[in-house]
């Protein structure tokens, strides 16, 4: 029996919940589908919209890994790696996106739930790998908070997704009247 062993109720959890979470996701995106695509539309959609099914894929995939019935750890370790790795990137990519689109000014919460939480977590599982060549209770630690805070950070931000169309889309699509 492996160290990965004693986490395996928390990454069904977690990988249960982010599976779930992008099913809603897609419940959701195709709920407001049918309002009026403003110009740029595209492009918030690409800074603001995708990263959120990217974290929950994100928490799914870590979670699959880490419940794999591995014979050591240093198999996963290098997954995570690599996973935190390619997150690094990804959130340089959002945030370019979030700096070029034009539909929404973003805000410092935006800046911050969208771009340095989610760097801060994969950069958490990139560091984990080299922290578990010697501390692999500490390194599981950390990874289970990057789990657990890109899972949060995309449910934060699917809300705040919901609540802007709803209450600043629609509100507005209601003073100007219905577009046809």
């Amino acid at each position: 029996m492996t160290v990965l062993a004693a986490w395996e109720n928390f990454y069904v959890i977690v990988g249960s919940s982010a599976g779930a979470l992008i099913g809603l996701q897609f419940v959701v995106i195709t709920l407001i589908a049918d309002t009026p695509i403003a110009q740029g539309q595209a492009q918030a959609g690409d800074a603001f919209a995708t990263p959120t099914i990217v974290h929950f894929g994100a928490v799914l995939l870590l979670s699959a890994v880490l419940s794999a019935p591995w014979r050591g750890i240093a198999t996963a370790a290098v997954l995570w790696g690599l996973l935190g790795l390619s997150g690094i990137v990804y959130e340089i990519i959002v945030a370019r996106r979030m700096r070029v689109q034009i539909v929404y000014t973003p805000e410092f919460e935006d800046w911050l739930f969208h771009v340095l939480l989610p760097f801060a977590a994969y950069l958490m599982l990139a560091v984990s790998t080299y922290v578990a060549r010697s501390h692999v209770g500490a390194a599981l630690f950390g990874v289970g908070a990057a789990a657990l805070l890109l899972l949060l950070i995309g449910i934060h931000n699917a809300w705040d997704a919901v609540t802007y169309h709803v209450f600043v889309k629609k509100q507005g699509q209601h003073e100007t009247g219905p577009r046809r």
